[in-house]
């Protein structure tokens, strides 16, 4: 018994290294490339600011966000039906070979960019493979008192690995921008090899078969949605938006009719893509909520301080453009401190005192900080700017592994891998979301005053009227982009037509100075940016609201084990009650689901290893009390109600049993079938908890069999009498265990 808990303690650090190391990567690689783009556009000899090239530099930072959010649902529901390990290995390799086919890209120009583009899709897909199922083998792998912790450690890593790609781009590209690809390839290659060699399945495999509908429609919306949001940021028809653009207009409304689609076909098909009923769990709905809210405030954040930094603030302070992308990842650390601080402190004291309060004190002071920094002025004191995005970052930590943890410890054990990608899907979305709805706003804060004040400044500096008004004219997300890219825009847009020429030195000295620029664009930016900072304040004061709604969380009822397991007879019979066709359609959820799956995975295992498997149903009611206060009736019941549910798939050696009491004891011949086995011990699983799993257990033990609940593959109708029955009844009764801990003690001790 030692040595079995002793291998599952080094297994599950064995998995948290080894997914830390997928999210570190995955999203590392998100943020590596957004510094590396001055010089990757530079090495396919691309020129950013073109008008036309707007969209190549748009998908090369949205491409990877969306196909993640777009697929990690789909590949979390295969991770379910095929096995997480096996979908994460996967992930694993592609991720690798991908990063490998990115660094050498043959083409020039937009063909080039083209080529970047399409492997970063690729890339996206091997990273939901890991992101999707990376959280579901955490949750398998560690007990429900050290998920919070593990889940924390993970999140930092994901979080963690965005900020630090910051300054790693930075260093990488001043070398060659190759670096940035080559950098994954060495940690994926070992990773994957490890992630094969010591990963295993403990989690049960669900079965079943793809909803295409559903993946179809869902795929299609949520690609038509977003890709309308990146066209919309490019300017159409004269405006500095494209949101009028008819194909905008006709890609969100079809997008948004297909998701709605999609709702219509998940209620409807046997085994659809999510769970949509996980949405009638409180801490699932709200978490997710709050999370959707961070994430599009957390994502918009990043991008805004970057522009702020390399276009404004880094200039003024005597920075070269070229070196901007560096420092502003070095000035940002405070943030990526703050999060790496507070990040595994909250998933422990989650898991001691509870999500809630954690996670909505963090999303509040997230709100804090966005106050903060709209009241800063546009060339602040960098103390005070350190100090409020490194509070930035300690809010971030301190919601993010507890609502995590929240969400993954209130669904079923067999819908965590779906779970985790529904999870993904939020935070991934809102990420992608947050691009366009920061953007837009600061393009709407900038469009009013940045033309005027842009023609004005140049002409005084002597730039004929004609060129001032052209590049006033210009739409506002190239300037941002400018910024954001480390280019001097003045300089880049006036050289080659020759107006720098005919200006004398000290105007061409103050026109592509590292001060004309920032001092130009710093009203209308500071306009935009209150306008920003606002919306992101008020996200995060959401985000708070839904997080207390939450509900008091504590430890999944159905994972309490209150007498652990201690061994298995060398004769172990598997007795499953009143799972039948009448009973579970009645009370259909994600419990009786998950119960359902769970008793079905503990029958196979023990066919598989040759010990009785004992199937009980009922076909009448018991008399008294449980007909009192109900009309007689005289009607049978409907064809087919006490047939035993498909999941069970009956076998000819397979011993059936037929009651018409609560105990399965009761005048069945239960007991004399167990005895001429040689039965010792019996492992119960089924429907009610408190009613007929209950009362078998205690006829059991008063017959002297060694007695086990199998508390995950159980339920009850009633939600407080499964936990009274687990908490207070079973101790009394005998040893209780989830069904990996009882398959896990049967492979040990066969």
């Amino acid at each position: 018994m030692t040595e079995t808990r002793a291998a599952g303690d080094r297994y599950k650090w064995t998995a948290l290294t080894n997914t830390t190391a997928a999210v570190f990567m995955s999203a590392l690689d998100g943020s590596i490339v957004l510094i590396a783009l001055p010089a990757i556009f530079t090495g396919v000899h691309l020129d950013p600011l073109a008008p036309g090239n707007i969209a190549y530099l748009l998908w090369m930072i949205m491409g990877y966000r969306l196909v993640q959010a777009v697929l990690v649902v789909t590949v979390g529901r295969l991770g379910d039906m095929y096995g997480r390990v096996r979908i994460y290995n996967a992930g694993f390799a592609v991720f690798t070979f991908a990063s490998i086919l990115l660094s050498f890209d043959p083409f020039d120009g937009g063909h080039g960019a083209l080529w970047l583009i399409a492997w970063r899709v690729l890339q996206a897909v091997g990273g939901s493979m890991l992101t999707a199922n990376s959280a579901a083998i955490l949750t398998d792998a560690f007990p429900a008192e050290q998920r919070g912790f593990a889940l924390g450690i993970n999140q930092v890593a994901g979080l963690g690995g965005m900020f630090i790609g910051l300054v790693a781009g930075g260093l990488l590209a001043a070398w060659d921008w190759r670096a940035v690809f080559w950098v994954n390839v060495p940690i994926g290659v070992f990773f994957t090899v490890w992630a094969y060699r010591t990963l295993r399945e403990t989690g049960k495999r669900g079965g079943g078969r793809i909803d295409w509908w559903g993946n179809v429609t869902f795929a299609v919306g949520l690609s038509a949605v977003l890709i309308a949001i990146t066209a919309g940021l490019q300017p159409h028809g004269g405006h500095t938006m494209g949101w009028s653009n008819p194909l905008v207009q006709i890609l969100i409304a079809g997008g948004l009719v297909l998701l709605a689609a999609f709702v219509v076909i998940e209620n409807r098909v046997k085994a659809p893509m999510i769970q949509l009923s996980l949405f009638r769990l409180r801490a699932f709905t709200f978490g997710n909520l709050a999370g959707l809210a961070i994430s599009i405030g957390r994502g918009g954040l990043q991008f805004v301080l970057i522009i702020w930094l390399q276009g404004i603030w880094l200039p003024l302070h005597g920075y070269d453009y070229e070196s901007t992308p560096l420092w502003a990842g070095i000035f940002m650390l405070p943030l990526t401190a703050g999060f790496l601080a507070a990040g595994p402190i909250s998933g422990y004291l989650s898991d001691r005192f509870g999500s809630r309060g954690l996670a909505t004190g963090g999303a509040a002071l997230f709100g804090a900080s966005f106050l903060g920094l709209m009241l800063l002025p546009i060339d602040f004191g960098y103390g005070v700017f350190a100090l409020l995005i490194a509070l930035n970052g300690i809010a971030s930590g301190m919601f993010a592994s507890p609502n995590s943890s929240s969400i993954m410890g209130s669904v079923p054990a067999d819908l965590r891998g779906v779970a985790s990608g529904m999870r993904a899907t939020f935070q991934n979305s809102g990420t992608a979301v947050s691009i366009g709805v920061f953007f837009s706003l600061m393009i709407a804060g900038l469009a009013s005053n940045l033309p005027h004040t842009l023609t004005a400044g140049l002409q005084q500096q002597g730039v004929p009227a004609g060129v001032a008004g052209q590049i006033g004219a210009l739409p506002p997300v190239s300037s941002l982009f400018a910024a954001q890219l480390g280019v001097n825009p003045i300089q880049h847009l006036l050289e080659p037509g020759g107006t720098l020429a005919g200006l004398t030195a000290a105007q061409r000295q103050t026109l592509t100075g590292r001060e004309f620029f920032p001092n130009l664009i710093s009203g209308p930016f500071h306009s935009g940016l209150v306008i920003v900072f606002a919306f992101g304040a008020a996200l995060a004061f959401f985000a708070a609201i839904a997080s207390l709604l939450r509900g008091a969380t504590s430890r999944s009822s159905q994972e309490k084990t209150t007498v652990p397991l201690t061994t298995i007879d060398p004769r172990s019979a598997l007795v499953v009650i009143d799972l039948q066709q009448g009973i579970v359609d009645a009370h259909r959820d994600p419990a009786v689901t998950a119960a359902v799956k769970q008793a079905a995975y503990l029958a196979a295992e023990f066919r598989r290893h040759e010990l009785p498997v004992v199937l009980v149903n009922v076909t009448g009611r018991a008399p008294g009390r449980t007909d009192a206060g109900r009309a007689a009736s005289t009607a049978p019941p409907p064809a087919g109600w006490a047939d035993l549910v498909d999941d069970l798939d009956v076998r000819p050696t397979d011993h059936l049993i037929t009651k018409r009491r609560r105990s399965a004891f009761h005048d069945t011949g239960l007991d004399t079938l167990l005895r001429d086995l040689g039965v010792t011990q019996i492992v119960l699983a089924g429907i009610s908890t408190s009613s007929g799993v209950e009362s078998t257990a205690r006829s059991g033990a008063d017959h002297g069999y060694h007695v086990v609940l199998a508390t995950d593959a159980m339920t009850d109708p009633d939600a407080v009498a499964h936990r009274h029955s687990v908490e207070r009844v079973f101790p009394k009764l005998g040893e209780t265990a989830t069904t990996a801990e009882v398959i896990g003690m049967v492979e040990a001790t066969r």
